[in-house]
């Protein structure tokens, strides 16, 4: 029962981690808007997503962490396979070497934070449609 709830939610399980993953370069992109030679990073959303849906985000590797004194907790740190991180194109060179362009970046980031809320919306429905199918 479990395995095919967490099929049916996989695909935005995913989607959702990839837009706030997309959110956090875009609001690392902003606050980098005046520093100089910074190269402004994205991701490719639509083929991230067709990768991580298709390997998984949890088939990846394990490192176990070394302790150097019995005190301390054993702990296990999972490396997942990072999205290839792209340089963006800027329209308009800067003189200081920074690709940020902040009018590009902040459409990016307002246009990712919409879908993402519309991701939630979908998840929700979905959600809310299984507990329905369940109850009755």
């Amino acid at each position: 029962m479990i395995d095919k709830l967490n099929a049916a939610l996989r695909f935005h399980q995913e989607a959702l981690n990839l837009r706030a993953r997309r959110q956090e370069l875009l609001a690392s992109n902003i606050a980098h808007a005046d520093t100089p030679n910074y190269k402004a990073r994205d991701i490719d959303f639509s083929s991230s997503l067709t990768e991580a849906v298709e390997r998984g985000r949890y088939a990846s590797q394990s490192l176990a962490l070394r302790t150097t004194s019995s005190r301390h907790l054993p702990g296990e740190v999972t490396l997942t396979a990072n999205q290839e991180l792209l340089y963006r194109v800027p329209n308009q060179s800067s003189i200081d070497g920074n690709t940020v362009e902040t009018d590009v970046e902040r459409v990016q980031f307002a246009d990712n934070t919409v879908r993402h809320e519309a991701d939630l919306t979908v998840l929700s429905a979905q959600i809310k449609t299984m507990l329905s199918a369940i109850q009755q």
